[in-house]
């Protein structure tokens, strides 16, 4: 039996392999499925079984995984084209008959309602058909990515994004959402459950910018822009118009509360109380 993490030179992927070692996983359990040998180059040296194989390429998961084998399908970058990328482990995993297929969702799952979520309901509802002991990870946002795309904004003073003033949302960063995925990987008694992950404490926009303020003492306020207003601003920046608009509506979808639940899954899951903003903005700024 092995232990097989997909996408595993992203930022997540190579976080979670990096957890398993650390946890006393043997090197040579782990398979680090990757598209390039020279990107995975570290994780071999640390031991594990780097095999290359593409989401586009479906033949190139032929003999990855094995009867008896855990797998994490960690979700594609492309909205529109994760679907069929997905299927492809999907159809994999099924064909090899492995132990349990956890996978990178979204948070809320099945109610989720904002377009960034649409790839991550039809994924799940694929896994479920397929008859496959899974686990569902539902991720909220990635509060390092948030912090890090504020950034900017700190020297001008003023933080501008759709999201409504007393709005809350509850991310963590990626170490804690790799954290739980290479949990329900090493440990059992997860199959066939959905975890809703987020971090133990929801803020709003304007405490984030307090806490940067505190931190880096530059004044920084948040600006609530309308939709159309937020969706020319991202446009502004040379985003993509399909990227823009998923990010102008996920900034909708926080300010009707959709990414501001607390469940405490993910404390759960890792053993410790998730990191708190203040670490985060400390890491980012420093």
């Amino acid at each position: 039996m092995s232990i097989v993490v997909t996408g595993s030179t992203g930022a997540l992927g190579r976080l979670v392999v990096q957890d398993l070692l650390a946890a006393g996983v043997p090197a040579g359990e782990i398979k680090a499925v990757a598209r390039s040998k020279e990107k995975a180059a570290d994780l071999a040296e640390r031991g594990a079984q780097v095999v290359i194989a593409d989401y586009d390429q479906p033949e190139s998961f032929d003999g990855v995984f094995a009867a008896g084998d855990r797998v994490l399908l960690i979700s594609g970058s492309e909205p529109g084209r994760r679907i069929p990328q997905h299927q492809v482990v999907i159809d994999a995993a099924k064909a090899a008959g492995v132990a349990q297929l956890a996978y990178t969702g979204i948070f809320g799952g099945p109610e989720a309602d904002f377009l960034l979520a649409a790839d991550h309901r039809a994924t799940e509802q694929a896994i479920l058909d397929s008859g496959l002991p899974h686990t569902f990870l539902r991720n909220n946002w990635y509060a390092d990515m948030m912090v890090e795309g504020v950034a900017p904004a700190v020297e001008g003073g003023v933080i501008a994004n759709g999201v409504a003033p007393d709005s809350r949302v509850a991310p963590a960063p990626r170490a804690d959402f790799a954290a739980a995925a290479a949990a329900v990987l090493r440990t059992d008694g997860h199959l066939n459950q959905a975890y809703e992950l987020s971090a133990d404490h929801a803020w709003t926009f304007g405490e984030l910018a307090a806490e940067i303020e505190q931190q880096t003492g530059k004044p920084v306020v948040h600006k609530t822009l309308s939709h159309d207003d937020n969706l020319a601003l991202l446009l502004g920046f040379g985003l993509p118009e399909g990227l823009a608009k998923v990010l102008a509506d996920v900034d909708d979808a926080i300010s009707r509360g959709r990414l501001a639940g607390t469940p405490g899954d993910l404390s759960r899951l890792i053993g410790r109380p998730t990191t708190p903003l203040a670490e985060t903005v400390r890491t980012v700024f420093q």
